[in-house]
């Protein structure tokens, strides 16, 4: 397995600066563009910083926040600070600290990417190596701009390296065509470059269609419902979701490597990273020395219950060991209640009992000894002391099946939505007879939420739908912009003059 570690290299002028605070700092062991990419090794340690971005305590753990605790999915923990109890309340404000990390992390990684595409073409490496590493660095620089899109909406578009203070003061853009266009097209461009080629915690060519499939999915459905801002996109409602359908398509039917996994378990063994059904999932690992290497997500999900390890049953009547956590995402009534109660991922990867060694149960949700019933989708059985191996889920193939669903809205995508049902050991839909494209899609909806639960999705889909307010109680009064996106931080205002 690729492991992606930080790069220790010196490159904080070249690569990784977004604002003011970060050039005041003096670079070390500095390398500069022209004394770094002198060889494929060099870039290759570029690439995976930028990959490393993705992996920072500031991003990766705080989409969750953003995405989970504002649905209907979570609640938080009553005596977790302020600004997260903020986003179940729907009380988030420019000063909250959270969503400035978000904010100044995607930016970041952003950059990171930018350096490579700034100083890896024409340099003389092989043609091979030269397409891949530019494929990926657009993948990620539009897999951190969709981040942003999707949370602030309108924000700075960084198309390009920032080395210079007199740089970090982009403007907003004009609207969402223009913020779309350049997402397709980074996207566009990367799947030119890019081949099938799996490799844990990098992106290819199908990530990529799976990636420009979602872009046009949101536009699409975002635009349709009214979503705010969104009608300044030119390209029609069906154009957009033909778009998603096709490349979509492309990942279902174009290839051979990723594939709908029959064994639901599977899809969540931490062990297993290059199981069918991944197609880009971060590379953190147990073994690493620092937070971002090594994950603590588990953690979150997790419950505090006794102060030590517990086990969880198994469907083959085998125990797994897990420590407990800090029950900062905790499984909310709408959630849990939007399973069927023969579901298997209620049944199978949601928990309500724990047990000790020798298979006691020690407490369950019941005698409320667990606080709440939670998910099995992060943990690690052979965690050491609190680092794990656990990561978040940023691409799966069932997410693209259900995209596929929704964008064709026919028989075809019937296909792909009972064949999650069907894994779930749910019913399955006999035909679309009776149903409008707009019923059945309502029904995908509903699907991804059971389907996609905890892996910091769902805010995304309600926000697209136009349906905040009306599944998130806390959200109700509140103006069609507030609930469309995130205030953009007022740090970032307060440095920048071109954002109002």
């Amino acid at each position: 397995m690729m492991k992606i570690k930080h790069i220790i290299l010196g490159l904080a002028l070249t690569v990784g600066l977004v604002s003011c605070e970060s050039l005041d700092l003096e670079p070390q062991g500095f390398y500069s563009d022209e004394n770094f990419y002198k060889t494929v090794e060099d870039a290759e340690a570029a690439i995976l910083y930028a990959y490393d971005g993705l992996t920072l305590v500031s991003y990766a753990p705080v989409t969750f926040y953003l995405a989970e605790l504002a649905s209907d999915n979570c609640r938080v923990k009553q005596d977790e600070g302020a600004d997260a109890q903020a986003f179940v309340n729907w009380e988030v404000t420019s000063q909250n600290e959270l969503l400035t990390q978000y904010y100044r992390s995607a930016y970041i990684a952003i950059n990171r990417a930018n350096a490579v595409l700034e100083n890896v073409e024409g340099k003389g490496f092989n043609v091979e190596d030269e397409k891949r590493l530019l494929g990926e660095a657009l993948f990620l620089r539009a897999f951190n701009h969709f981040n942003v899109v999707r949370a602030f909406g309108l924000a700075p578009l960084q198309t390009s390296l920032i080395d210079r203070l007199d740089e970090t003061t982009a403007s907003l853009p004009e609207n969402m065509d223009e913020v779309y266009a350049f997402l397709i097209d980074d996207l566009t461009k990367a799947i030119d470059l890019l081949e099938v080629n799996r490799v844990v915690g990098r992106a290819d060519k199908v990530a990529a269609q799976a990636l420009l499939a979602k872009v046009y999915l949101f536009a699409a459905s975002a635009k349709e419902s009214g979503m705010p801002k969104y009608d300044a996109i030119t390209e029609s409602v069906d154009n957009l979701y033909a778009k998603a359908a096709e490349y979509s398509s492309y990942v279902i039917n174009g290839q051979g490597e990723y594939s709908h996994d029959l064994d639901l378990q599977n899809i969540y063994n931490v062990e297993n990273p290059n199981g069918p059904e991944h197609i880009f999932i971060l590379s953190m690992d147990r073994s690493g020395t620092q937070e971002g290497d090594y994950s603590k997500l588990s953690k979150y999900f997790l419950p505090y219950i006794a102060g030590g390890s517990v086990y969880l049953e198994n469907i083959n009547g085998s125990y797994s060991e897990t420590h407990d956590g800090w029950s900062v995402f905790q499984t909310a009534d709408n959630l849990y209640s939007a399973y069927e109660v023969t579901d298997k991922r209620r049944n199978e990867l949601i928990v309500s009992e724990v047990f000790d060694e020798n298979g006691a149960s020690i407490g369950s949700v019941s005698d409320a000894t667990i606080p709440y019933p939670f998910t099995r989708k992060y943990v690690d059985p052979l965690f050491e002391g609190d680092k794990t191996s656990t990561r978040p889920y940023l691409l799966r193939y069932s997410d693209i099946q259900l995209v596929y669903a929704e964008a064709t809205a026919n028989p075809d995508g019937l296909i792909q939505y009972n064949q999650i049902r069907s894994r779930a050991g749910v019913s399955e839909l006999a035909s679309l007879g009776g149903l409008s494209k707009e019923a059945f899609r309502d029904l995908v909806i509903e699907e991804r939420q059971r389907e996609l639960a905890y892996e910091s999705d769902r805010l995304w889909d309600l926000r697209r739908k136009n349906m905040v307010q009306s599944e998130v109680i806390e959200a109700a009064g509140l103006s069609p912009e507030a609930v469309a996106f995130y205030p953009i931080p007022q740090r970032e205002i307060d440095l920048n003059p071109n954002i109002n």
